[in-house]
């Protein structure tokens, strides 16, 4: 069976200061369709880099990105935003909810953007129904029109999850998602991820260091210093 998602020798240098940190040194990793990903590693081996190249937040130096057999990450801007806005869904440890703006108001956002003015005037009503729904299954049916600030930590998550969901992607990518939880909360959010790949197929690639949460996943993968870490050497760790 092909990968859904692959990345194939991925190689990827920041510059700080007069330096070169090499961040991924030929990194290659499938992800089939329905799996639930795990990412470990140290701080500084590159999880987050991976997971904003295979979402094409970024590019690589060097390498390939492939979704169904086709390349990616040499899109031209207009073909990766598409990507972005319908193909992955990502969440962050920082929930970047906008203060301004309601739960269901972030929720919408991606369909804001999507939408041309005419389009979201015309499809606002059923959008705002799908928001709704989303938000109620992520448990806060009742919370849609407070503001990030009078929401709990494990609430700001549950309201980006749902934002990530709203365009029904096939991917969801996330990184850090329990990082500026508690132990409660945070297993509340493994939980409901395990729930949208065991119900719904969801893809889904985490980003964690928390090893308490990694057997709710499928596969778990460490990286090492920019490559990932052959599985036998993880099995006999």
């Amino acid at each position: 069976m092909h990968p859904l998602l692959r990345a194939i020798d991925l190689q990827k240098t920041y510059r700080k200061d007069a330096n070169r940190v090499e961040v991924l040194r030929g990194l290659s990793l499938d992800v089939h369709e329905g799996e639930f990903v795990s990412v470990i590693g140290a701080s500084g081996s590159g999880k987050s880099t991976l997971l904003h190249l295979l979402g094409t937040l970024d590019r690589p130096d060097s390498g390939e990105i492939h979704l169904e057999g086709k390349r990616i990450d040499n899109l031209p801007s207009e073909g990766r935003d598409k990507l972005r806005n319908h193909t992955f869904g990502f969440i962050f440890q920082f929930y970047h909810l906008l203060p301004e703006m309601t739960a269901l108001e972030n929720v919408l956002t991606p369909a804001m953007i999507a939408n041309s003015a005419w389009s979201w005037w015309g499809r606002r009503k059923e959008l705002r129904r799908q928001g709704m729904a989303m938000l109620e299954r992520m448990g806060l049916g009742q919370r849609w029109n407070h503001r990030p600030r009078e929401l709990s930590g494990g609430e700001m998550q549950r309201t980006a999850i749902a934002r990530a969901l709203i365009s029904r992607p096939r991917v969801l990518l996330a990184d850090e998602p329990t990082g500026n939880l508690d132990a409660s909360n945070g297993g509340h959010i493994i939980e409901v991820l395990r729930n949208l790949n065991r119900d719904d197929g969801l893809t889904i690639v985490m980003v964690t260091h928390n090893l308490d949460i990694v057997q709710e996943s499928d596969r778990v993968v460490r990286m090492v210093e920019g490559r990932i870490e052959p599985a036998a050497a993880l099995v006999n760790a």
